[in-house]
């Protein structure tokens, strides 16, 4: 439900946080599963919230485990379609607790639906691919041996910038790998090796840094001029709380989206209350709010322009 809920409001918000989306063609976009989506993984929890928002069929995910520790994080994480998965650096006891995901993974395909794992198993801010781990070759194995008719969907995702407000993304797919493409050998680790293998080969040329050009129409001037001054305020002391929060780690991005879509419903909220309470004008409270995002998204055109100017 809440998965639902947010999906339309985030799709709206990407618009503003990341303006230069450069995205599948309509036809993977509206693919169904069973479907596996192998991924690189440069940018934390962004690349998984740009790929829900993309495509039309839900997607399930698998998250780092950590970010389950706490009991309200992992009920929130659990609505969103996320399954923790749990690499050797973050305790050995809780390498056993994978099986979990991979069965939950499973029913998930058993029900024609999408999963999505970042094949690479861990984040470092980089577009270039690091080497696999076997969770996404476990997944498809023990699906394909339970007789679920899975395909493995390779994407390539890159960032023009891993700190900068208002970016660039790029996600390109490659054809579907099937059964009889990637299990070949009887011995499994011949069989993880030869999945590895085929994966590597097709994600890595499908990661293609963007460098898209914005347009950003000389009339736009004021109202960017405009949306910078009323936004700056709110934006630095967030980006600067974020900075705080998240120094020494690759979550700034991801952080800060949330932050923000979180916190800017309730700005809006707060702005319109106080021309009620100054003005007692109706219109004037609905309006004023749903000027204010357009204003923003004016400033980060602006702003992506300058920096591509300035190279």
């Amino acid at each position: 439900m809440i998965y639902h809920l947010l999906k339309p409001l985030i799709r709206l918000a990407l618009r503003i946080f990341c303006p230069g989306l450069i995205l599948p063609d309509a036809k993977t976009i509206a693919i169904k599963g069973p479907l596996l989506i192998c991924a690189n993984h440069p940018n934390s929890f962004l690349d998984a919230i740009i790929v829900a928002a993309t495509f039309k069929e839900p997607i399930h995910f698998l998250a780092r485990g950590d970010a389950f520790n706490k009991p309200w994080h992992a009920s929130l994480l659990k609505l969103l379609h996320m399954f923790p998965i749990y690499r050797l650096s973050e305790g050995k006891e809780n390498l056993g607790l994978n099986e979990t995901a991979f069965e939950n993974s499973r029913k998930v395909l058993r029900k024609n639906g999408i999963v999505l794992i970042f094949i690479e198993g861990i984040c470092l801010n980089k577009n270039e691919l690091q080497p696999f781990k076997k969770g996404a070759a476990r997944i498809a194995f023990s699906s394909w041996k339970e007789g679920i008719p899975m395909n493995v969907l390779p994407m390539g995702l890159a960032y023009d910038s891993f700190r900068n407000f208002g970016k660039k993304c790029a996600i390109h797919t490659g054809a579907p790998l099937r059964q009889k493409d990637l299990l070949l050998y009887e011995e499994d680790a011949l069989n993880y090796n030869h999945f590895n293998k085929q994966l590597f080969a097709a994600i890595e040329p499908l990661i293609i840094q963007p460098s898209i050009k914005i347009a950003f129409p000389a009339w736009l001037q004021s109202a960017a001029s405009l949306g910078t001054l009323i936004h700056l305020a709110i934006y630095r002391l967030a980006s600067g709380f974020v900075a705080q929060k998240t120094k020494g780690t690759v979550f700034y991005d991801s952080v800060l989206f949330g932050v923000l879509f979180f916190g800017y419903g309730i700005f809006l909220c707060w702005v319109a209350w106080v021309i009620w309470m100054i003005t007692h004008h109706r219109i004037l409270a609905i309006c004023w709010p749903l000027l204010l995002p357009l204003l923003a998204y004016a400033a980060v055109l602006k702003k992506i322009n300058e920096r591509g100017q300035n190279g």
